[in-house]
């Protein structure tokens, strides 16, 4: 690659931490109780997480693939019923409905946002269906209006899979604030993180009381007679996560500006690239925590795709492959797979089985960068485009 373009600088390290996270460690290392039923970091983490969400209870658990299966068993979600979730996700979207016995369903993407297409989500509404779960896609929240509309005409719930989407909007309300379940992630990658964890917000206080005891083996809060009222599981959180996710939370809002004033500037020097199509934007989506920034490269091979890359990492660029359809992952058919084959759904998903072999993504501590090393993405992508 000698003579290659690369990029002259490094871009900001990922996690960002500080004085803030060692402050809320040692702060939960004092406490003497390490587990939720014995401190407050969690508790207080919880409150804090709710309300800057917008939304009335959350709940925190152990990461964010958790979240969404405590989130569907809480909505009904088991066996003989299914569950409609994009094709294009990372497939914990699907497994956690699997993991509980249910079918998930695939249904299309919209080619330009990569988010759930609505209409193909009232296609497949059948008397099984228990819940439609919209994934916001780097950030870029689903058509909640539309959603909204179908889950309130069909009486199908919505949780929303809102990895991605930590400090979003929708015209101006937050994701917690949408009326509808929400699942979140904390893994080492997102937008803020304890290396794992999730949340659930729920607009009901009795979503967040049967949470609570499913995720804590089925046991009550405050239950000393080890009465476990369901079946459960140990989703608890820890203090030392909590606190560090509190000092992550107190510092998100900077970031997200940052990167909402980068994505637009990238977006429009992509633009510019021959082959090379950015996400697009909604504006009812008033606010992006872009936690990729994705663009295809419409009509190339996988190989290719995956050359380009491999070539962009080597100039310093932190690229990824996006997601396969979840069709296309051999953990998919394990279990609680519909009655397709992978023909028929690449059939019914065109955009996602595309997207499959032409999408690629941008770590968004890019978009902590400078603007000069926007425009130094922009040269680094055509160049390796023009030349491996």
């Amino acid at each position: 690659m000698g003579g290659a373009l690369r990029m002259s600088s490094e871009f900001p390290a990922w996690p960002q931490y500080g004085d803030e996270e060692r402050t809320g460690l040692i702060r939960a290392l004092d406490q003497g109780q390490w587990w939720r039923m014995g401190g407050s970091e969690v508790d207080s983490f919880e409150r804090e997480f709710a309300e800057y969400n917008g939304a009335e209870h959350a709940l925190a658990v152990t990461n964010g693939t958790h979240a969404l299966e405590l989130a569907l068993q809480v909505l009904g979600v088991g066996p003989g019923t299914e569950v409609i979730v994009p094709a294009f996700t990372f497939i914990s979207s699907s497994q956690a409905a699997q993991r509980l016995g249910a079918v998930a369903v695939p249904v299309d993407v919209h080619p330009d946002t990569y988010n759930i297409d609505a209409e193909r989500a009232a296609a497949a509404i059948t008397s099984k269906t228990a819940a439609i779960m919209p994934v916001h896609m780097a950030g870029l929240l689903s058509d909640m209006d539309a959603l909204a509309k179908l889950s309130a005409d069909s009486g199908v719930p919505l949780i929303q899979d809102a990895a991605h989407a930590q400090g979003a909007e929708w015209n101006g309300k937050r994701v917690g604030d949408l009326g509808s379940v929400a699942a979140f992630s904390f893994q080492n990658g997102k937008l803020m993180t304890a290396g794992e964890g999730g949340a659930v917000t729920f607009p009901e206080q009795s979503q967040w009381d049967t949470a609570f005891v499913r995720h804590s083996c089925g046991r009550p809060n405050g239950d000393r007679g080890y009465f476990h009222e369901t079946s459960g599981s140990n989703f608890r959180l820890n203090e030392f996560s909590a606190s560090v996710l509190r000092a992550q939370l107190a510092r998100l809002d900077s970031q997200v500006a940052v990167r909402e004033q980068r994505w637009p500037l990238l977006s429009r020097l992509l633009s510019e690239i021959p082959g090379v199509v950015p996400q697009a934007m909604d504006e009812r989506s008033n606010r992006n925590p872009h936690y990729m920034a994705m663009f295809r490269l419409p009509g190339v091979s996988e190989e290719r795709r995956n050359a380009v890359v491999d070539a962009l990492i080597e100039r310093g660029l932190p690229a990824f492959a996006a997601f396969r359809a979840i069709y296309r992952c051999q953990g998919f058919w394990e279990t609680g797979a519909p009655n397709e084959t992978v023909e028929q759904l690449a059939a019914r998903c065109p955009n996602a089985d595309a997207m499959t072999h032409d999408t690629v993504w941008l770590h968004h501590r890019t978009l902590l960068g400078t603007e000069a090393q926007m425009h130094e993405i922009a040269e680094v992508l055509a160049d390796t485009l023009a030349t491996s």
